[in-house]
């Protein structure tokens, strides 16, 4: 795996999908923006789009669990949806446990004063940057350790 490139991170939901970018080198996630379509050909479009415009050299999904860690219908479908952009894009993908990113995302937004509805744009794009910020996080603790 390289070292360097960029990395597209996904909060994936049945309504909308939060999409996050960052570097590699430098381990420091982006929201990017969220994608909102009912079929699944208008999100493997948009998704076709993001990805040509910023060739990443792998993605990560975020891979919802309950609270225990036990998985459920959300989990079912992230893979789905996992396996779907590895084999259309022919990159590799990683998951990251999700638990609370959305939580998380949510009250850093109440932080900056995005309150109750004003969230709702942003949300998931944030809860994607969660996701990938503990994607970087785990390789420097990992590359620490070694």
């Amino acid at each position: 795996m390289p070292e360097t490139g960029t990395v597209l991170a996904f909060d994936f939901g049945e309504k909308r999908i939060g999409v996050a970018v960052g570097e590699l080198a430098l381990g420091i996630a982006h929201p990017l923006r969220t994608i909102v379509g009912e079929s699944n050909e208008t999100r493997f479009a948009i998704i076709a789009a993001i990805i040509a415009e910023w060739k990443p050299v792998r993605l990560v999904v975020g891979l919802p669990l309950s609270l225990d860690g036990e998985a459920h219908e959300l989990t079912r479908l992230c893979k789905k949806f996992a396996r779907r952009l590895q084999g259309r894009f022919g990159l590799p993908v990683e998951f990251v446990d999700e638990r609370l990113s959305s939580a998380e995302a949510s009250q850093a937004l109440r932080e900056v004063g995005r309150h109750g509805r004003g969230q709702k744009p942003v949300l998931d794009q944030a809860a994607a940057q969660r996701i990938l910020q503990s994607y970087f996080d785990a390789r420097v603790h990992t590359t620490l350790a070694a």
